[in-house]
């Protein structure tokens, strides 16, 4: 047996049943002060007295009721189905009204200034480091995060990732020359100095190796010697030769102005300029270019690469206490506390976020506002009507109890300024 489905609730929580219901109870409330008036009209015509002002009141009562009664029927329908001109207003201009709730949400709720204030306010980088921090949001996002790449993971097929690597990466790579391109990357790399990290950890290596490697520095030197030099010579320039290589690199490593170091910069803005300016160094970088990317085992490299990289993605990715989802999740969390606690960067984070929202209301906030006119032209006139007044028309009913009873109002005060006059 099959469980009924629940009602659709709107944004504020109440079924179109509900709202059904409403409207038609406020009809009948609406209608049923129109007949009371219509029938203290009949039966105080005629009396003298007081009941004059009676009399006057029901009339003017019934008169701003029906007014009333056709002017809200008549913005979703012909009032007893009489084909009246500028009646049923909604069904047949549901597309000029379409157009100006589109002018209207463009012009005041997409407008940027608008937007960037509502972003500012609703003060997003404090919240979400609260969420990510106190509310295990960055347990969610992981978990949400791996569930997602385990499911591409498995939806991608080897063959299919390497033909892409090899048509759309290796081949683009292959039809330019990427010399120049290489020659100025080089070039503001050694200006800014951003290599020397790296010059840094090969020279520690090189140190470190020649401090465990003494007896194989000393017998390359000896093995190269001439046979017809002695063995204690031959001994004593290995260790010569290795003291001095010691020295120079513990003397590289331990002092950043080294005419090692300045060499080694000198070199490579030099290789930099080469690429950029060199015909001979350009064409020797090309052919090394073509040669490496028109290699036979390059296809089976990548494609191995590939296989490894995602099946070490897939397990880190199922197992909850994998060192990459841990450092993920504790990742989130420095970030979520550098949101909540260093203002400075959340003022950055926001500023971003301001920057973008007004950038994409900027840019397609036209486009967004089509939405409701392309939304209300697909609708049926009649069903668009009903729509509307589904949740509007019972608001709507209460224009006619206000008719009812001012119209009363104001016929009991025409009746007595006319009773004073006379």
């Amino acid at each position: 047996m099959s469980t009924p489905r629940p009602p659709a609730l709107g944004a504020d929580g109440v079924s179109d049943e509900e709202r059904r219901l409403a409207l038609r109870r406020m009809r009948w409330l609406a209608t049923g002060l129109l007949v009371l008036a219509a029938v203290v009209y009949a039966l105080t015509t005629g009396r003298a007295g007081g009941w004059g002002f009676v009399n006057a009141a029901a009339e003017a009562a019934m008169v701003g009721a029906v007014a009333d009664w056709f002017a809200v029927t008549a913005i979703f329908r012909h009032p007893l189905r009489l084909p009246i001109p500028h009646t049923a207003l909604i069904p047949r201009r549901k597309e000029a009204l379409g157009q100006s709730l589109e002018q209207f949400v463009a012009e005041n709720f997409l407008a940027e200034d608008v937007v960037r204030d509502k972003v500012v306010r609703a003060g997003i980088p404090r919240r979400v480091g609260t969420w990510l921090v106190e509310r295990g949001g960055s347990a969610r996002v992981v978990e949400e995060a791996s569930t997602i790449l385990t499911g591409a993971l498995g939806i991608l097929r080897d063959e299919e990732v390497t033909t892409v690597i090899d048509q759309v990466l290796v081949r683009r790579l292959g039809a330019q020359p990427w010399s120049p391109t290489l020659g100025r990357l080089l070039g503001e790399v050694v200006n800014e100095g951003t290599h020397h990290p790296v010059v840094d950890l090969t020279l520690v290596e090189v140190q470190t190796w020649l401090r465990a490697n003494e007896d194989r520095v000393r017998r390359m030197v000896t093995d190269r010697a001439p046979l017809w030099a002695p063995d204690w010579l031959n001994d004593r320039l290995g260790k010569r030769v290795y003291t001095e290589a010691q020295t120079w690199v513990d003397d590289v490593v331990a002092d950043r102005g080294h005419a090692g170091r300045k060499a080694i910069d000198d070199l490579l803005a030099r290789y930099a300029d080469a690429l950029q300016n060199d015909p001979e160094t350009r064409a020797k970088a090309d052919e090394f270019q073509r040669r490496l990317l028109s290699s036979p085992g390059l296809a089976d490299t990548v494609a191995g690469l590939w296989s490894t990289v995602r099946g070490l993605l897939r397990e880190a990715l199922d197992d909850p206490g994998s060192s990459l989802r841990v450092r993920s999740t504790e990742a989130l969390v420095d970030v979520g506390h550098r949101l909540v606690q260093d203002e400075a960067f959340a003022l950055r984070v926001q500023g971003h976020l301001t920057d973008a929202a007004g950038h994409v209301v900027r840019r397609f906030a036209p486009e967004l506002a089509t939405v409701i006119s392309d939304t209300v032209a697909r609708w049926d006139g009649d069903d668009a009507a009903r729509r509307i007044e589904l949740h509007v028309g019972r608001d709507l009913q209460f224009i006619r109890i206000n008719g009812t009873v001012v119209g009363g109002l104001v016929g009991l005060f025409i009746h007595a300024v006319t009773v004073l006059v006379s």
